[in-house]
């Protein structure tokens, strides 16, 4: 069983700066797709960062020119600078790796989430 494990988080004031970091236990195969994803209190997990095997980025709007997604496969870690943070970025962050693969040519889907994060931005 893969485990993921997030770390890094914290308490930061407003305009600071964290680093996120999730490690895998052991090498996946076949990742199709790389993210880091945040829930708020009361609110749904939403999607911040993905990294697709190519490289290629996506933010959502709200973090877009602040927070960084990155991979390093050798370590099998995924990263997640974050700047100029703001209050309304408190809120536990998941990291989200997903393996699609066939299996007797059926495919196959697994996703692997970390425990998640606490990030609280408060001055």
């Amino acid at each position: 069983q893969v485990q993921l494990v997030e770390s890094g988080g914290g308490l930061v004031q407003p305009g600071g700066s964290l680093r996120l970091s999730c490690a895998a236990s052991r090498r996946i195969l076949s990742i199709s797709a790389r993210g880091w994803y945040r829930e708020a209190p009361g609110k749904e997990r939403e999607l911040v960062a993905s990294i697709t095997s190519g490289g290629t980025t996506n933010y959502a709007d709200s973090v877009k020119g602040r927070f960084t997604i990155s991979r390093d496969d050798a370590k099998t870690t995924l990263l997640l600078q974050m700047h100029k943070l703001k209050p309304e970025d408190t809120a536990v962050y998941y990291c989200n790796l997903r393996s699609e693969y066939y299996v007797n040519s059926v495919p196959r889907r697994s996703d692997y989430w970390g425990q998640g994060t606490q990030v609280t931005v408060s001055s």
